[in-house]
């Protein structure tokens, strides 16, 4: 299915395979100019996505004073040796927060009807969060973004790696919550093979057990599907969420779909 690019990639991009990683922001690729260095903002463990050789997709920047020019965009992934149906993974961690702005003034975003404004990186009390939205009669929301690049058996993960950072936005959302205010996560999920969402116990059982009580809670989860393609990235459907296998959560949990106000 074909989907509207809400974030173009900028002319002359820059296509390579994957060499080595160096101290996790900087990646070198081989291509036909020999082998460059591009930048990587992704911090995570990157898992399944590091393999030599695979085909990696960066943009170029419209800054001219950066010392890496071609920031990673995607990895291609599931193309079996003779080319075929593969795709390409987002591994940007950047995206998320763009593409909530994006979708939101292109009307994309269910969860958000009736809101008139949005404003990114805002301050609530000691913290940021990545995006506020509000409008007339209307609690304000709260909404953090996270990058989603793992898949597991048709199931989209979060996180890749232990994160107590995302531990503690969870937190937040409680407590926006608990204030009469709206609070969201918003993961982008930048592949088109997850069938499905939900944290990944098996990489940080303390950030899935704190996800299903923040859902509990009333926090707000929406996992949708980025669409990329080498001219940029769109926005897809919206994932159902996994039913949770931990056993702190009991069999009568509420249905996901309402509790999510698609």
């Amino acid at each position: 299915m074909q989907h509207d690019i809400l974030l173009p990639f900028s002319g002359g991009c820059l296509t390579g395979r994957f060499l080595e990683r160096h101290r996790r922001f900087s990646v070198a690729l081989g291509t036909e100019h020999g082998r460059v260095w591009i930048h990587s903002n992704n911090t995570g463990s990157m898992l399944g996505l590091t393999r030599p050789g695979a085909l990696v997709l960066a943009s170029k920047s419209p800054n001219p004073n950066r010392k890496l020019p071609y920031p990673q965009e995607a990895v291609r992934c599931g193309d079996p040796p003779g080319g075929g149906s593969g795709f390409w993974a987002g591994m940007n961690t950047s995206v998320p927060n763009r593409m909530i702005e994006a979708a939101f003034l292109a009307r994309r975003l269910g969860f958000a009807k009736g809101y008139t404004a949005i404003r990114r990186e805002v301050r609530r009390g000691e913290s940021r969060l990545d995006a506020l939205l509000t409008g007339p009669s209307l609690p304000p929301l709260w909404v953090e973004c996270k990058n989603v690049t793992l898949v597991e058996d048709g199931m989209a993960c979060f996180p890749d790696a232990a994160t107590v950072r995302g531990q503690k936005h969870l937190r937040e959302l409680m407590d926006i919550v608990s204030s009469g205010e709206r609070g969201a996560m918003f993961y982008l999920v930048q592949r088109p093979d997850g069938r499905c969402f939900g944290p990944a116990a098996f990489i940080d059982p303390a950030y899935a057990a704190l996800f299903w009580q923040a859902l509990r809670a009333g926090v707000e989860i929406y996992p949708y599907e980025g669409c990329l393609t080498e001219a940029g990235i769109g926005l897809g459907r919206l994932l159902p969420l996994a039913k949770p296998d931990c056993p702190d959560v009991s069999a009568d949990f509420p249905d996901m779909t309402d509790s999510r106000r698609i």
